[in-house]
C-alpha cells in the first residue's frame, strides 16, 4: 500500500514510523536537487538513462519507452540487491519514492517484496514531500515565537548561536543551511546547496521546533547568497524583536581574519571577492585593499571592509526597518573565545528578559 505522508516530521525518525531505510529510486540529479531527510539514493535509472527515456516516450512510443526502461530498471536494481542491499536481513522494512509514486518506485518495490521484504512507496511520490515544505514555509504561519541575533559584520553571530544552542536556546542556524555565511565574502567550498534543498533542511528544522519557546536566528536579508528566505519565516524575522550586538571595530576585525581564513589563505577568492565590490567603492580604494591583501594584513583589511562597506549599509537597512518588538541591545568588549562564552551566557539571560508575549 502507498503511504501518505500526513505531516513533514512523519520521517524526520524512519524508525519510529516503522521503517529501515528510505530509498529514493530518482536519478542522481534529482537527489541532488532535493530529497526527503536521510533517504539514501539508489537509482532506478542514472541521469542518462532517465534522459534517453524520456526522448524515446514522448518523440517515438510510450510503448518502447516502458519496455525500454523496465529492463533498465531490472538491471539496475540488480546491481543494488548486489551492493547497498546484499546484507539486508529477512524483516528489512524500506520505504521508497520516485517523483510522483509512478513506475520507477513501484517496479523497484515490486522485486522487492518478491524477495520477502516489506518494500513501500511513498504516495504521490517525492511531489508529496515537496508540496509538505511549500505548505510549511509558504503558507502556514511560522509555528514559534521569533527572536533575531542582529549586530554588525565581525560580532560573531554565527558563532554565538551555535554557543546559545550548546546552553539550550532553541536556535535555527540560516547561514549553515545555505551554506554561504551571507557576504560578498560568504562563500564556502562546496557550493550552496539548491534552493528546494535548502528548504527541506529549513523544513525539518522548523519540524522540530518546540512552538512554546522562541527560536533564535541570525539577522539576514532575504537572500543568503544565491537563496531565498522562504516567506513565512521572512515574515516572522521582520516583525520580530531583536537582540542586538555591539562590538569595538578592532574587536570585530581581529575576530574576521581569525574566523575567515578559509579566504584570505586563497589569495584568488579574496581578489575576487574584492573585485565584487567595484561597483560601490573609488578605484582607489580597491586597489588599496588588493594591497592588504598582497601583504596579508587581512586585519586592517577586515577593518576598512567594515568601516566603509558593510557597518554603512548595516545603519542603512536598519534606518529602513527599524526594530519593531523593544529588543535589547548587548554590548561586548572583546570577541575573543573566552569573551564569547560569556557573551554567550548574557544573550541567553537577554532572551528572557524581552518582551512578554514575544519570547
Amino acid at each position: 500500500m502507498p503511504l501518505a505522508l500526513a505531516a513533514v516530521t512523519d520521517l524526520l525518525d524512519p524508525p519510529r514510523a516503522g521503517f529501515d531505510e528510505i530509498i529514493d529510486v530518482r536519478s542522481p540529479d534529482e537527489y541532488a536537487e532535493d530529497h526527503l531527510p536521510g533517504a539514501v539514493n539508489l537509482p532506478a535509472l542514472s541521469n542518462d538513462e532517465r534522459a534517453r527515456v524520456g526522448t524515446i516516450y514522448v518523440q517515438e512510443s510510450p510503448f518502447r519507452a516502458r519496455r525500454i526502461g523496465a529492463a533498465l530498471v531490472a538491471r539496475n536494481v540488480a546491481r543494488h540487491l548486489e551492493t547497498h542491499l546484499a546484507d539486508k536481513s529477512k524483516g528489512y522494512r524500506p520505504l521508497l519514492y520516485c517523483w510522483r509514486g509512478g513506475q520507477r518506485s513501484n517496479a523497484f518495490a515490486t522485486i522487492l517484496r518478491q524477495i520477502g521484504w516489506q518494500a513501500e512507496v511513498v504516495e504521490g511520490g517525492w511531489r508529496s514531500w515537496r508540496r509538505l515544505v511549500q505548505h510549511m514555509l509558504y503558507r502556514a504561519p511560522f509555528p514559534a515565537p521569533v527572536v533575531v541575533l542582529d549586530g554588525n559584520t565581525g560580532t560573531a553571530k554565527t558563532e554565538l548561536l551555535h554557543l546559545m544552542a550548546a546552553r539550550g536556546a532553541q536556535v535555527i542556524d540560516l547561514e549553515g543551511l545555505a551554506r554561504h555565511r551571507g557576504s560578498i565574502f560568504g562563500a564556502r567550498a562546496g557550493g550552496q546547496p539548491a534552493q528546494k534543498g535548502f528548504e527541506s533542511a529549513l523544513a525539518v528544522e522548523v519540524a522540530r521546533l518546540d512552538p512554546a519557546r522562541p527560536v533564535v536566528v541570525e539577522a539576514e536579508s532575504s537572500k543568503i547568497g544565491a537563496l531565498g528566505v522562504p516567506p513565512s519565516l521572512w515574515q516572522a524575522m521582520a516583525a520580530a524583536p531583536r537582540l542586538r550586538l555591539t562590538a569595538p571595530l578592532e574587536a570585530r576585525a581581529g575576530y574576521l581574519a581569525r574566523a575567515y581564513t578559509d579566504i584570505s589563505a586563497d589569495p584568488q577568492a579574496l581578489g575576487s571577492a574584492i573585485e565584487g565590490l567595484r561597483a560601490f567603492h573609488p578605484a582607489e580604494r580597491i586597489a588599496h585593499w588588493h594591497a592588504l591583501a598582497a601583504e596579508g594584513a587581512f586585519a586592517a583589511l577586515a577593518g576598512e571592509l567594515m568601516e566603509h562597506h558593510y557597518d554603512p549599509r548595516y545603519a542603512k537597512a536598519r534606518a529602513r526597518q527599524p526594530d519593531p518588538g523593544g529588543g535589547l541591545t548587548v554590548e561586548a568588549e572583546a570577541l575573543d573565545p573566552s569573551a564569547l562564552e560569556r557573551l554567550a551566557d548574557r544573550l541567553c539571560a537577554a532572551l528572557g528578559e524581552l518582551p512578554q508575549g514575544v519570547a
